[in-house]
Parts: C-alpha cells; structure tokens; sequence
C-alpha cells in the first residue's frame, strides 16, 4: 500500500479560518507546487504549531494525502522571518509577492523554478528591502511565464532602437514598446525603460543594491513607480484579475 504521508518544504502563501479551531494553509512547495492543507487545532492557545504557519513562512512540512484536502501533520520552520511581522511595510510587500504566486500557480502542479523564485525574493525582502522587490519581481514571474516584454524594437511596427527612434510607450495589450509614431498605451520615461532592461537583463542584483532602503517602503521615486505601475498592470492583463495587495502597497 502506498504511504499517505510525503514530505515537503514550502513557503506559506495564505491561510484561512475552517471551523472553531482549524485553518486551511496554502502551500508553494519545491517538489508538489500548491498545495491546500488543513491544520487541525491551529487556532487553539496551545496549538502544536504555534506561530509556524503564518504567510510567508518557510517551513519543513509533513502532510497526510486526504479526499479533499491534505492534512498538515508535522511543521517545523526552515529559517526565521521575525522581522517581517510587525513591519506594515514588509508585510504589505510580503502579501503582494503571496498573492501574485498564489493567482498564478494552478494546485498540484510542480513549479521549481517559481519556488525557487519566491524562496529568492522572499530572502531579499528580509535583507535587502526596497521598493522594486515586488515589481521586479512580477516582471520575472512574467517572463517565466514565457511574456517577456519587448524593449529594443516597437511591438507595433518593428523598428529598432537607434539615434532616431524613441520610444514612448508600453502597450500592454501588444507587450511591449512602441516608437513615437505607433504610441499607445501608457507613457515610459527613457529612465524607467533603462531600468526596466537592466531588471530583465541580468542587472536584477545591482539594481536591488542600488534601490535599498532599510526605512519605510516608499514608492516615491517617480521612476520606480513608473515600473511599478507598469508591472502591475502587466500582470493583472496577463492572469486577468486584479491584484488587491500590490494596490495597496502603490496606494501606500
């Protein structure tokens, strides 16, 4: 008979209340991709799990396979993530990352890379705060997702980057840039092109360095915010619904 139980490690993407005393735990984990669990018990004073499987937890978990929903039977934490609690601004941000992987992963579909994505970006929000961790995030998930933009030639009528042509605007719609004749979409300043081409063009390190801020999470650069914007509004056509978390770290 095959054993019920399996092993994983995973990142906690939400959870909600199910009854008096339990709550049902969404998982992204490395080897079975989402995975929806019920944690017995949790909501009482003296649950076994404690405060392990808040979001953005990174944990060691064993589930037990049941009908509907896996049971979570055993959890331990991997590493701590204490600073986050209690930082509104991390915790914003923190929400927007959970909420896009979990709008984006379907269940039970093994997605490596995304976990190791999140995993990623997830350690950056800890050491390394800034206001482009999420939208540069959102344009990776974008790009794994095979929606790469187009930003050296106008999606619309082909034309390269070169002296003569600018360009304008980001269509969404068309995904991409387009030169000063074929403009449409939403404006783009030269400044927040180049960042976006160093973002997605193996820049994402220094770019992160560069927009560090150990104090609150701003988006009060108006070219961050331009990339942001756009990224936003990026992935929201791509999954088609609306990102409430990300609203409210911009509106923030």
């Amino acid at each position: 008979m095959t054993s019920r139980l399996y092993r994983d490690t995973g990142i906690v993407l939400r959870t909600y209340k199910l009854g008096e005393s339990d709550k049902i735990v969404i998982f992204l984990t490395e080897n079975y991709g989402k995975v929806r669990a019920v944690a017995k018990g949790i909501r009482k004073t003296r649950s076994k799990f404690g405060g392990r499987l808040e979001p953005l937890s990174h944990v060691a978990v064993q589930f037990h396979r049941g009908r509907d929903l896996d049971i979570v039977s055993q959890v331990e934490s991997v590493d701590s993530h204490g600073t986050v609690f209690g930082n509104l601004d991390a915790m914003t941000q923190a929400s927007s990352l959970l909420e896009a992987v979990d709008q984006l992963v379907p269940d039970r579909e093994p997605v490596p890379q995304m976990f190791k994505m999140l995993l990623g970006a997830r350690q950056t929000l800890l050491t390394r705060p800034s206001p482009l961790v999420v939208p540069a995030f959102l344009w990776k998930l974008l790009v794994a997702e095979g929606v790469r933009p187009q930003l050296d030639s106008c999606v619309a009528c082909g034309e390269g980057s070169g002296e003569d042509i600018n360009f304008v605007a980001f269509d969404i719609q068309q995904g991409g840039v387009v030169c000063r004749s074929c403009r449409a979409g939403f404006a783009i300043s030269p400044a927040a092109l180049k960042l976006l081409r160093d973002v997605l063009g193996g820049r994402l390190g220094e770019m992160l360095d560069q927009a560090h801020q150990p104090g609150p999470q701003t988006l009060n650069d108006p070219v961050l915010n331009e990339v942001a914007q756009l990224a936003t509004r990026a992935f929201e056509h791509h999954i088609e619904r609306r990102l409430r978390s990300v609203s409210l770290f911009e509106q923030h």
